[in-house]
């Protein structure tokens, strides 16, 4: 495979400060496009609320009917990319975006003689990691060599785990949210391994040469395999939703697809409906979008049954297929390797990961609450699943909101501003919450100031967006601006007998049957008191007025 592979490509120019170039011939397929998804897609910004994913395609009635008579069995390898300082098996910086070829040394080169020193934080990542999934660990692992060749894997195999993986037979609990049918699942966890990434092969628009970045070679991964228990797009990309917020509250990713933090393989196949066995297994590699992962399942289902349905099953083969963004349907990348193509063996240059149980019980104790156990806490809460979504999706929103109600705000008031006003300012300046100028302390403030009274739901609002974009207090505004509600009945009934005598015609049209009119008065005096008029006590005082006898 290697000498035909070398006879497509003709090596150009090696440098250490610039980019490795590959050229090749006309009409001759391209090198491996490893990681090529993820240096051009941009659709995935700061995420703290982008776990969404997108709704099902349309079908058309033919084919909802096949589909109805099978059942489709999904499983997701997902590639962790660690955020250690370092990478795994040399002191090489593990820093994403750095320029070309510039973190590189002669380990992660593969350069005969160098040899791995393992980086301590991925064995103590991986022990993190696996006891969120509920895994039981290995406390003597080891690592192997799995034998490939691709142009960004300089040293021809990838150092990896194989036969005793750090971490085995866990499961993961996740809520699928309501706009897709709501409901709590399980979905089980084969093992979790650790690993080395390769490098970066990135293809020129005219398909004349490729260039390899080989940056990210060496930096530490970890794999997580699930069982095959997934039957929907909307499930599997859930489950990968589910994996990025764990990551993330972990501290051991970023999680972010967009830079290939952490990206995934799916593995589908269909059965009829009551078939015991299994299907034809086809992988699709390299999803890096939540949404993307929902749509290409849900086309490669329907292309695997109108294949079943037509009588011809036996064009499913075991192969590795991408997704096509733009023509929304997978296309055949290459013929699924073996277990015996990659020849793995013991890696001879490392020694065994041994684990003693006082290191296992220190970082079980130091986990800190996990996305499952928070949605359970803030369901207990009293707060609606929709409201527990949101604020467990994101760690740092969950901080915020617990440290908003520590200070003393009630919980559905606290839920309702973050998930409204803030939520919304935060989207429109492309922010993140951490970004933003309001304390959780001002907010807690400003709650209590609409619920005693001090001032208006209406001024509180006016409060809030000058407060997250300029910072300050809220008693500080209030005094600064005049902003204290007026609540005396005397003062209000003045403005209300003002209003309505000034507008004869209205107050008629109102006395006719028109009652809708009444929030045409209620706003003519908010605007006379500037908003500061108690809201309660003025529809109370201008519902008398408007029913009176003459």
């Amino acid at each position: 495979m290697s000498t035909t592979l070398f006879r497509t490509i003709q090596l150009n120019q090696f440098t250490l400060l610039g980019t490795t170039l590959f050229r090749r011939r006309s009409n001759v397929v391209s090198v491996r496009c490893c990681g090529s998804q993820t240096t051009t897609t941009t659709h995935e910004a700061k995420q703290s609320s982008q776990s969404r994913v997108a709704p099902k395609n349309h079908k058309s009635n033919k084919l909802d009917e096949i589909l109805k008579d099978y059942e489709a069995v999904i499983g997701i390898e997902t590639h962790v990319q660690l955020s250690t300082s370092t990478k795994a098996f040399c002191s090489c910086s593990n820093n994403y975006g750095s320029y070309p070829n510039t973190s590189i040394c002669p380990v992660c080169m593969g350069l005969p003689g160098a040899l791995p020193v393992l980086n301590s934080k991925v064995v103590e990542f991986g022990v993190r990691l696996g006891l969120a999934l509920n895994c039981d660990l290995s406390l003597k692992s080891k690592f192997d060599r799995k034998q490939y060749f691709y142009p960004d894997l300089p040293k021809g195999y990838q150092i990896s785990q194989f036969d005793i993986p750090i971490a085995s037979g866990g499961y993961v609990d996740l809520d699928i949210p309501l706009e897709f049918g709501g409901g709590h699942r399980r979905f089980g966890i084969t093992r979790v391994h650790m690993e080395e990434d390769a490098g970066k092969s990135i293809h020129s628009d005219t398909g004349d040469y490729s260039q390899v970045d080989l940056n990210r070679a060496g930096v530490p991964l970890l794999e997580i395999v699930s069982e095959p228990d997934m039957r929907s797009g909307v499930e599997a990309a859930e489950y990968a939703c589910e994996m990025q917020r764990i990551a993330r509250y972990l501290g051991v990713s970023n999680g972010n697809m967009q830079e290939g933090s952490l990206r995934c393989d799916v593995n589908i196949s269909i059965r009829p409906i009551g078939q015991a066995e299994f299907g034809t297994k086809v992988e699709i590699k390299n999803l890096n979008a939540f949404s993307a992962i929902s749509r290409a399942i849900d086309y490669e289902i329907s292309r695997q049954a109108l294949l079943y349905n037509q009588g011809k099953a036996d064009q499913i083969v075991t192969e590795t297929r991408l997704w096509e963004e733009g023509a929304q349907k997978t296309v055949t990348m290459r013929k699924k390797e073996g277990l015996a193509d990659y020849r793995y063996f013991p890696e001879p240059d490392l020694p065994e990961v041994i684990l003693t149980q006082e290191y296992v019980d220190s970082i079980r104790a130091s986990l800190p609450e996990l996305p499952e156990a928070k949605r359970r806490r803030y369901e207990a809460m009293g707060l609606s699943m929709q409201d527990v979504l949101f604020l467990a999706n994101d760690v740092t929103v969950a901080e915020y909101f617990e440290a908003v109600i520590g200070k003393g705000a009630e919980v559905k008031l606290a839920a309702n501003w973050i998930m409204g006003d803030i939520a919304a300012y935060l989207k429109n300046e492309k922010l993140s919450i951490n970004d933003m100028k309001l304390t959780p302390q001002e907010l807690a403030e400003l709650i209590a100031a609409i619920k005693d009274g001090t001032i208006s739901g209406k001024i509180g609002k006016e409060i809030l967006f000058e407060l997250l974009a300029k910072g300050g207090t809220v008693k500080g505004m209030i005094k600064e601006k005049d902003l204290v509600q007026i609540t005396d009945p005397a003062e209000i009934e003045k403005m209300v007998i003002k209003v309505v005598s000034e507008n004869p015609k209205q107050l008629e049209q109102y006395r006719s049957g028109k009652t809708k009119l009444q929030g045409y008065f209620a706003g003519q005096i908010m605007k006379m008191s500037k908003g500061k008029a108690n809201p309660g006590l003025l529809n109370k005082i201008l519902l008398e007025k408007l029913n009176a006898k003459e």
